[in-house]
């Protein structure tokens, strides 16, 4: 496979970050009491739909906000790269993004996952799968038939929507850059979509998307698509924050985090104006009861995490030596 570069440059990521520009909130390493910073910034990468993606992670800030006392702003990035250079200047305190983009960020930037997320009231429920779709009546059937076709994914930092999908197409005897015709859509949502209309005949996306988002959204419905493929579980999706912050900062914000559930935070007027009944997933004993968007994923809650629990993906990026993987 030929080597791609994926991390933006630092003078196109000044353009992707035009509006993130204050100061970075780095202390002097022998400074664990320096002033604290007068805001924070929380990165997320938008889908299709960006305005219901950061009103997704509006209670989660303000959770943030609460236990620190510090203003936090939610700044959508165009890319899973751009949230890894715009880390690497220390000028994003705290972003969620896929399990392979925290592989890719922590070799060239200063962070530490401290949680992810977890779908339903059972820890350990945040493990997700990438799908390899395509409409329904496709002649493409299995992962094997994908050979020669043109294949939507999402992200060359994606874990579900590239990096899972390529060691799946290695596995099946397929190299992801010669023997396919790629696009890169850039969303798990546009993805879907353009397989729906006509622009590829595959596409490969995180599960969550298929099966509950964009059906939610009404933009699919049930047997729009055939799933053809499914990866091995994939760690959830992390909560990184950045090592400049001081000691106690960082724990103020992992315990805003951890503190709630989604329905524990509508309690709390997280999310007065935007609360959800709580999806069927939850169980019985959440049945009719609001909750609130809480994160991305529509999670119910956050749980602690460390850097082993994404060893998984050093060992796909191992047995496949996908130059994807690599930083230069």
């Amino acid at each position: 496979m030929r080597k791609t570069r994926y991390l933006v440059s630092l003078a196109v990521l000044s353009l992707a970050l035009a509006a993130c520009s204050g100061s970075p909130n780095a202390r002097p390493a022998d400074d664990d009491n320096a002033e604290a910073p007068a805001e924070l910034v929380f990165a997320v990468v938008p889908t299709d739909d960006s305005k219901a993606l950061e009103a997704s992670f509006e209670p989660l800030v303000a959770a943030i906000e609460a236990e620190t006392g510090i203003p936090t702003r939610i700044e959508a990035v165009s890319s899973n790269a751009g949230v890894i250079e715009a880390q690497a200047a220390e000028r994003v305190d705290v972003a969620v993004y896929g399990a392979f983009s925290y592989y890719l960020a922590k070799d060239v930037a200063d962070v530490t996952p401290v949680a992810m997320d977890q779908l339903t009231p059972e820890q350990g429920s945040g493990a997700v799968n990438s799908l390899g779709v395509a409409a329904a009546g496709s002649d493409v059937t299995s992962i094997e038939e994908v050979a020669g076709r043109t294949v939507c994914f999402t992200d060359p930092a994606s874990t579900t929507g590239y990096l899972a999908a390529a060691a799946g197409l290695l596995e099946a005897g397929i190299d992801p850059e010669t023997d396919i015709t790629p696009i890169f859509a850039g969303k798990h949502d546009v993805a879907v979509t353009q397989m729906l209309a006509g622009d590829c005949e595959v596409a490969f996306v995180a599960s969550t998307f298929v099966t509950d988002l964009l059906p939610a959204r009404g933009i699919i419905a049930e047997g729009d698509t055939e799933t053809v493929w499914t990866s091995p579980d994939i760690p959830g999706t992390p909560l990184v924050i950045g090592n400049w912050l001081s000691d106690d900062l960082t724990q103020q914000i992992v315990d805003a985090v951890l503190k709630y559930d989604a329905v524990t935070a509508a309690e709390a007027g997280l999310c007065d104006d935007a609360q959800r009944e709580a999806p069927a997933q939850w169980g019985d004993d959440y049945a009719g009861t609001m909750a609130c968007e809480w994160g991305g994923t529509g999670a119910f809650a956050f749980e602690p995490a460390t850097d082993g629990d994404y060893d998984t993906i050093a060992e796909i990026c191992e047995s496949t030596e996908a130059e994807v993987c690599r930083q230069e």
